[in-house]
């Protein structure tokens, strides 16, 4: 078992199923994204950019649906928000999937790899 495995089946129940679920849609939606263990965590990055990552905060009842450029989506998609004042960082905050909202995230999960890809050839990064 890879060490993102190993972080979801330690999972307490409802984030073990929530991020379990949102996973199979990250990786459904991009197919070419990649799964890594970073900072303890799940990121997914494409064209070994980070994109997004899934955390459940210590004390929190939610998991945390973080977009790494988020704050260049937020206009678009209102339901990021900034939670702990991060510069860039938006994040959608899930606590049961019957709230999930699968289209809209399939919809943002598109629209953080077009500006990661338009970010990529605007700063000319190889």
């Amino acid at each position: 078992m890879n060490p993102v495995e190993q972080y979801f089946i330690n999972q307490k129940e409802p984030y073990q199923s929530i991020m379990l679920y949102v996973r199979s849609v990250i990786l459904k939606t991009l197919p070419k994204i990649e799964e890594k263990y970073s900072y303890k965590i799940p990121f997914y990055h494409l064209d070994k950019k980070p994109m997004c990552y899934l955390n459940v905060l210590k004390g929190t009842n939610y998991v945390d649906m973080a977009f790494v450029q988020g704050i260049f989506l937020q206009d678009k998609f209102p339901e990021l928000k900034d939670y702990n004042s991060r510069q860039q960082v938006r994040s959608i905050q899930v606590k049961n999937l019957e709230d999930f909202d699968e289209l809209m995230f399939i919809d943002l999960l598109k629209e953080a790899a077009i500006l990661l890809n338009n970010s990529k050839k605007a700063w000319n990064f190889k």
